[in-house]
């Protein structure tokens, strides 16, 4: 299948375009820039020029493809608001290129990005599937996501710390188990399907303060949810005080997905602490 791809060149979609050409698909990938060109041409993609916010060059990519994985996201905590707008607009410009043609189109959920999500599965003649996300991907290579920016926190604080007893759940699943399940979500989900991208269904978020103290050698230390945006950040001290566990036995049980790789925990003492 020919497949095109926004956000190739970043970390989750890096690992998509490999196990994507490792499945035999050819992979069109979507980037503005000229290293992101040269590292998607050595991993076997071919490049299209363009970005997020470039909807000709969405509308193009689409209609020439015959599948579509749009994991793109202008990620601007200041603006999250501008960027689920941006969202809507990639999503509909390329939906419209697609409608009708029972080609498939993978969308990434992202937080408040529901009108996204409905514009997609929507599309009539379309087999469009969302992937939802766990809060954490970790993986070798993770330099910019919640658990990097926790123990970045964690550095300059001087404490690893937690919210309350710390019993709160945060659901993860290894980079590589995601590339597998948006490969799959192409390949098999049935239109309309929400899919949930979990490998732990709930960690402990004290488990994870605990493991970046120790690394550091730092005290673990809980702190009120009142003093958790001042310390983590407010976006960040909201998304550290949810209980939010998920389970993913339907998406296993539609696409036959089981997630392989290492767990939330050990991956973090394996990759997170080399530099």
């Amino acid at each position: 299948m020919r497949v095109f791809v926004t956000g190739a060149p970043g970390y989750i979609g890096s690992a998509v375009v490999r196990e994507l050409i490792g499945a035999g698909h050819t992979v069109v990938a979507l980037t503005r820039s000229d290293t992101g060109a040269a590292v998607l041409k050595e991993a076997g993609a071919e490049v299209h020029r363009g970005a997020l916010d470039d909807l000709d060059s969405l509308q193009s990519g689409a209609a020439a493809a015959e599948g579509v994985i749009h994991l793109a996201f202008q990620h601007d905590i200041s603006d999250h608001a501008a960027a689920v707008q941006t969202d809507l607009r990639a999503v509909e410009t390329m939906g419209a290129a697609l409608e009708g043609s029972g080609k498939p189109f993978v969308i990434t959920g992202h937080l408040n990005g529901e009108a996204s999500e409905n514009a997609a599965l929507a599309l009539a003649g379309v087999r469009s599937s969302v992937v939802n996300l766990s809060p954490s991907v970790h993986g070798e290579g993770d330099k910019h996501g919640f658990v990097p920016r926790l123990i970045t926190i964690a550095r300059t604080k001087g404490i690893s710390a937690y919210i309350g007893d710390g019993s709160n759940r945060w659901p993860a699943v290894h980079r590589l188990d995601a590339a597998r399940l948006f490969r799959l979500a192409l390949e098999v989900a049935p239109a309309g399907s929400r899919l949930d991208g979990v490998g732990d269904e709930g960690v402990p978020f004290r488990d994870i303060a605990d493991v970046i103290g120790r690394h550091l050698n730092l005290p673990v230390v809980s702190i009120s949810r009142e003093e958790a945006d001042a310390h983590f950040g407010p976006f960040l001290g909201a998304v550290a005080a949810l209980d939010r566990p998920r389970s993913s036995a339907q998406t296993q049980e539609l696409l036959g997905w089981r997630p392989g790789h290492p767990a939330l925990i050990p991956d973090i003492e394996r990759h997170y602490f080399n530099d």
